[in-house]
């Protein structure tokens, strides 16, 4: 009976012996072979060679913001914030929508996620250190990459295919682009998942079962960081089948008896039988994460739209020749990285319509070629090239629309991991090439390497801010309409409207049907101020939607965006009250064509607030959390609601709950702390100055924050707080109606009024019609400065506004008083009393200036009551602060 046995280093068999009856014999032919193949260690100076080569290559990406999906997985993803339960990530999407949703992009990336978060635990939205975490992590895989390949290749040739890896141009959207972390994190996995489970069938006839279940880890784990990382059990059992298998009957026999001996029940058997027990372990487990994935998404595909993938809405063979071309084209990029471009959706690649396209050429030579391939790859019994091929084609397939629809076209950075792949055939190719001429071997590396870490380093600028990266892409593609409306964004965003509206322009040109574009350019003309072009180009968009369909769900065939018009055209029209009804419609319109469309009810129950029909935007917003029950704007808006309503305790309730699901909610922080300082108590107060000064942290320039410290202080009696608040608020905005007067009048309490004019004037000069302020001015005039002119001016000013206000007739009678005539004051006095006859302090002047005008006439001495001084009379009572959804006017 004939025994196998093997003595294995990792990732390769030291020498194989065959043994019958107790004799045993060396095969010289085996020998040679198995020398050839047996890698050698990995030595740690040139893994510190690959550190250094990321480091340089990629240092300037440090340098980079946020840019493209960034901004919606980064900045605008709520399950970063502390605050959020951390289970949520486990619950949504890779962009923060719930999984179970039909928006929902179905990428279920918990993990990624959750290094996202701990990024912003420690330094929030600094762009700098997401950065370096994806550097360290593409350092870190290229070393591991490097014992990857040091299984199949000798030592320098797996450091020539790791520094190609580390510089490879491709890869800069995956490590400089933020949200190309999950690229990484699965290809770490990915690796760890392969390295375990060439120790685990390092011996002949015994599998360490410890990394097996090391390796089954990995693959769960890299499959949530990024769905890719599953294809790794295909790469395991390519491992298995044509190198582990391969390397054990690598003394003697025909070349394809290795493979013909799988599944027989001896010797030799024995251990394909134990190889077959670890497959189908590693396969089983796989197929259980799979399920789970699938349970997770709903067995629900996502929905895109034919802009996000054109070759998925076409009609057969356009939609089968075009997605056969585009592995090809991947290729192409992966072997010639130099038109690198951040979107290929929409117009980028033309639909291949027929057979006669010549670009079917290109389809069939990578067929051609990678059939031969691995053609060679059996014939040769290689090893590097069998999983060269492997790590090329496997990794890929998910992404390549052969089996279900992806929502792009081209996507550079999920060519992370097949980039493994193409680089091991590269060093593979190098190493023969080496064997014949070693010089020009050496001189293609040195420009290889060169070339691609120029292209590396140049490219990763492109990623500094959102204008250059969607700028870079318009070099390379004039094609692509998002492109254009990417850029107009990044204009818009600067305030250079008259630009933004030049490239969405040339949008709609590129892609007339594209409604996004028409979306945009309306926008833009709102902007500018011309609202009937903004209001006809929103029209053009809303004809371009698809029309409803009997049987046929609506909400599955549009996308959430497009909707938008209905939002923008709305909102332009509600500027014209008498139009409030016509914008309720719309917003009705959208909410029947989505019915999970929260911004709809969001903006559809301002539109009823404004109308007075609060009960009924109650409604509407309490249906809106019904569907996005963890929506923070919409309790701010039911607590404006009830606010408007006169239930304060409940309207508060609300605005706490919207702080609890987003404690960085401005306006709920802002509006909850004026409605604790109104409530009155001093433990309210407490929190309200809190949250102002939350605020404050957040954003010093908010005159408004600084205005309500100063409430919070004058309830609180700590005038020179206040004071200093007021001033605060003043500086940053001069004509602040209720900064300024209650800073004036705050300092005429404390019997400073020559400190308060100045305050009053700058008031009355850019709000003439303040009659508190004139009312508070004249008084100053007529008891301080003894100015008797400018106090009549003030108090002729307010009657003109309001000829019934009966202080400033009152006032305006004491100022006849003070300059002796009394005849007119009390003709005044007598009308300021037909107004108000139950003011007794008119009554009282008027008897007195009577009193002192029969003394004029009289030898008799006055009585007191001629003597009694007339003054103006000030009794107004500080200004309140804004009521929570109330805008200064000013």
């Amino acid at each position: 009976m004939d025994r196998v046995s093997g003595v294995c280093r990792f990732g390769g068999v030291v020498s194989a012996v065959r043994t019958r009856t107790g004799r045993s014999r060396r095969r010289l032919g085996a020998q040679s072979q198995i020398a050839e193949d047996m890698p050698e260690p990995p030595r740690r100076g040139l893994g510190a060679v690959l550190i250094l080569a990321c480091i340089i290559v990629y240092h300037n990406c440090l340098y980079c913001g946020f840019v493209f999906d960034d901004i919606s997985a980064i900045k605008e993803n709520r399950d970063l914030r502390p605050q959020t339960p951390i289970s949520n990530i486990f619950l949504n999407d890779f962009w923060g929508t719930p999984i179970h949703k039909e928006q929902s992009h179905k990428s279920y990336r918990p993990l990624t996620v959750l290094t996202f978060r701990w990024n912003y635990a420690v330094h929030g939205l600094q762009p700098a250190g997401y950065h370096l975490v994806n550097l360290l992590l593409h350092a870190l895989v290229s070393l591991l990459y490097y014992r990857v390949c040091a299984m199949f290749l000798p030592e320098f040739a797996s450091f020539v295919a790791a520094i190609l890896f580390a510089v490879h141009p491709i890869h800069t959207e995956a490590v400089t682009g933020v949200v190309g972390r999950a690229e990484m994190l699965s290809s770490l996995f990915f690796l760890g998942a392969l390295l375990c489970y060439a120790r685990a069938a390092n011996r002949r006839r015994y599998t360490d079962w410890r990394y097996v279940a090391a390796c089954t880890a990995c693959v769960g784990i890299a499959m949530l960081c990024k769905e890719q990382g599953i294809t790794v059990t295909g790469v395991c059992v390519v491992y298995e089948l044509f190198v582990a298998q391969k390397r054990r009957n690598s003394g003697g026999g025909s070349r394809w008896s290795w493979l013909e001996a799988w599944g027989k029940g001896s010797g030799w058997g024995c251990a394909c039988g134990e190889a077959a027990r670890r497959v189908a372990t590693v396969c089983c487990a796989t197929l259980a994460l799979l399920a789970a994935r699938l349970h997770v998404m709903g067995a629900q595909l996502p929905v895109f739209t034919r802009f996000d993938n054109p070759a998925g809405a076409a009609p057969p063979p356009a939609r089968h020749l075009t997605f056969a071309y585009l592995p090809a084209l991947n290729a192409w990029l992966l072997a010639l990285p130099e038109a690198l471009c951040c979107d290929w959706t929409m117009g980028t690649v033309a639909l291949l319509r027929s057979w006669r396209d010549p670009r079917n050429l290109a389809t069939l030579a990578l067929a051609t070629t990678l059939i031969a391939a691995a053609i060679h790859a059996l014939r040769t019994r290689s090893s590097a090239l069998s999983m060269g091929l492997a790590l090329l084609v496997l990794p890929f397939l998910p992404a390549s629309n052969l089996f279900f629809p992806v929502g792009f076209v081209v996507a550079e950075r999920v060519l992370y991991m097949p980039s493994m792949g193409w680089c091991l055939l590269v060093a593979h190719g190098w190493r023969l090439l080496a064997k014949r001429r070693a010089k020009l071997a050496a001189a293609a590396l040195i420009f290889l390497f060169l070339a691609f870490s120029a292209k590396t380093y140049v490219r990763n600028w492109d990623w500094k801010t959102e204008y250059s990266i969607f700028a870079s892409g318009l070099k390379v593609n004039r094609n692509n309409a998002k492109l254009y409306n990417n850029v107009g964004h990044a204009l818009e965003a600067e305030g250079k409207y008259a630009e933004a509206l030049e490239f969405f322009n040339t949008a709609v040109s590129v892609q007339p049907d594209d409604v996004g574009a028409h979306i945009n350019v309306g926008r833009t003309y709102n902007h500018l101020g011309r609202y009937q072009e903004a209001e006809d180009a929103y029209v053009k968009a809303k004809s371009l939607l698809p029309k409803a369909k009997p049987g046929e769900s609506y909400q599955a065939r549009i996308a959430p965006n497009h909707l938008n018009v209905f939002l923008n055209l709305a909102n332009l029209i509600s500027k014209n009250a008498t139009r409030l009804e016509e914008a309720d419609m719309l917003y009705r319109q959208a909410i029947s064509m989505r019915a999970d469309y929260t911004q709809a009810y969001i903006n559809r129950g301002d539109i009823l607030i404004k109308l007075n029909r609060t009960k009924e935007a109650q409604e509407v917003y309490e249906r809106a959390l019904l569907y996005d029950s963890g929506n923070p704007d919409i309790y701010y808006n039911l607590g404006v609601v009830l606010l408007e309503q006169g239930k304060a305790s409940q309207a508060l309730a609300y605005l706490d709950k919207a702080l609890e699901l987003e404690p960085e909610h401005e306006q709920a922080l802002l509006n909850s702390a004026i409605l604790l300082q109104e409530l009155g108590a001093a433990d309210l107060r407490h929190i309200a100055r809190q949250r102002l000064l939350k605020l404050l942290d957040k954003d010093a320039t908010n005159e408004r924050v600084h205005f309500n410290l100063g409430m919070v202080c004058m309830d609180e009696g700590e005038a020179e707080c206040a004071e200093r608040w007021f001033r605060a608020a003043v500086h940053l905005k001069p004509d602040f109606r209720s900064a300024l007067f209650n800073l004036a009048l705050l300092l005429a309490d404390t019997r400073r009024p020559l400190e308060a004019a100045p305050f009053l004037k700058q008031l009355v000069r850019h709000h003439p019609d303040h009659v508190k302020a004139l009312v508070l001015l004249g008084d100053i005039y007529i008891n301080s400065v003894k100015d008797l002119d400018a106090a009549e001016s003030c108090y002729r000013r307010i009657l003109e506004l309001e000829p019934d206000n009966v202080q400033a007739l009152h006032n305006l009678c004491v100022v006849a008083v003070e300059r002796g005539k009394l005849a007119v004051a009390e003709e005044c006095l007598i009308r300021a009393s037909a107004l108000a006859p139950h003011e007794h302090y008119i009554q009282r002047h008027l008897a007195v200036v009577k009193a002192r005008r029969a003394a004029a006439t009289s030898t008799v001495p006055p009585t007191p009551t001629a003597t009694t001084e007339v003054k103006a009379r000030w009794n107004y009572i500080p200004q309140q602060p804004p009521d929570p959804h109330e805008i200064d006017p000013s």
